[in-house]
């Protein structure tokens, strides 16, 4: 099997697996129980919660655990929209965010009436800082951006941001989604108000985030009915699960230089050999990327075809962001890049992981030579 779709989903670490399983069978009891074996499992819950604010250099009291990035998002957007709203209603975000991000902000102007821009980026993916700039104005409550476009691979200048936010207006809350960069890049949280992560692309469990949340950040909770995570996240917390999450952590940030070397060694010799194939244009830019994300079009080619064609050689790749999957539409960030539309609707991602291995890409490589050669271009 060859697998290129990290940026989807990673498989389970076997390390994490195993603790898991674990404590599945050995710490079942409701952590806010008062009895011993209820006081135990709220301790390794506790104890992960302590060694995950350590990793990422945050206090204990700032990590809210979640049931992943999606809902760390709208958490994030929409419980600081809801708690800063009598200082003002506007909120800026990206053209090019997850859907979680995006349509968070949607529902809070079409259903709440917030006012929302959305900054544009040029074709090489880059945020517009001016346009951000300009667009701060004494109302803006909030800013959400992600750090790493999970579909191209760009990766916005946040601390720019963050100096653009307090020479403008320092009021303003900054959320970012840090889900494609944690694990590849590092990360620096002392620009930002809230974070949001995921354990699955990390090699953790699906099911499973976070949401940091600066202490002199407030938000109203989206799930009322319990003292949990500090009374944000009412319901019986998910005990093995969050336990899981700082040993994930802690395994992820392990080597991270040497991965992020041989990821974008990776990368380069993809991008040489793909730029040599007739009708294959390469959408992600040379710059200001993430190397674990490569988005190209074979320009007059089905995505879909392709994807099953390669299939059929155990070979897994993806046409578009895995939460839009579905949609028949054209990725709004290639359509926010100003890439035409030909060569975006034939759009295909693939990503990297530092278990790829070099004949797994020349595999790829032949694979998709070979489809290209057998299969027929759309009309």
């Amino acid at each position: 099997m060859i697998y290129l779709d990290y940026v989807s989903t990673t498989p389970l670490n076997q390390e994490v697996n195993r603790m898991y399983q674990s404590l599945l069978n050995d710490y079942f009891a409701n952590a806010d129980s008062l009895y011993s074996l209820g006081l135990k499992t709220s301790a390794l819950m506790e104890k992960s919660r302590e060694l995950t604010a350590q990793l990422l250099h945050v206090l204990p009291e700032e990590i809210i655990f979640t049931s992943g990035a999606s809902e760390s998002n709208s958490t994030a957007i929409k419980g600081c929209a809801f708690q800063y709203q009598n200082r003002g209603k506007h909120i800026i975000t990206t053209a090019v965010e997850h859907s979680s991000v995006y349509q968070s902000c949607v529902q809070l102007r079409d259903v709440f009436g917030f006012d929302v821009d959305f900054i544009s980026v040029d074709e090489n993916g880059q945020l517009d800082l001016q346009q951000l700039k300009k667009t701060i104005r004494p109302d803006t409550i909030f800013i959400t951006l992600m750090y790493v476009n999970n579909e191209v691979g760009m990766v916005f200048p946040i601390e720019e941001v963050y100096q653009i936010i307090q020479r403008t207006n320092p009021k303003v809350k900054l959320h970012v989604d840090m889900v494609q960069a944690l694990g590849k890049i590092p990360v620096d949280l002392s620009h930002v108000d809230l974070a949001s992560f995921s354990a699955h692309k990390i090699y953790g469990l699906k099911g499973s985030g976070v949401l940091y949340k600066k202490s002199s950040t407030s938000i109203i909770p989206l799930i009322n009915g319990g003292q949990q995570e500090h009374q944000l996240r009412g319901g019986t917390s998910n005990t093995a699960t969050h336990t899981m999450f700082a040993k994930t952590l802690r395994l992820a940030l392990e080597n991270l230089d040497q991965k992020y070397r041989y990821v974008t060694s990776l990368n380069q010799y993809v991008r040489e050999q793909l730029s040599q194939m007739t009708d294959v244009v390469i959408n992600t830019p040379a710059q200001h990327v993430s190397p674990y994300i490569l988005n190209f079009s074979c320009v007059g080619y089905k995505p879909e075809v392709l994807l099953h064609a390669l299939e059929m050689n155990e070979c897994y790749v993806s046409t578009k962001s895995t939460c839009s999957s579905h949609k028949n539409d054209i990725s709004r960030t290639l359509q926010a890049m100003g890439i035409d539309e030909n060569i975006a609707k034939s759009a295909i991602r693939i990503s990297f992981s530092h278990h790829t291995t070099k004949d797994e890409i020349d595999e790829f490589l032949f694979y998709l030579k070979q489809v290209l050669q057998t299969i027929k271009k759309q009309r």
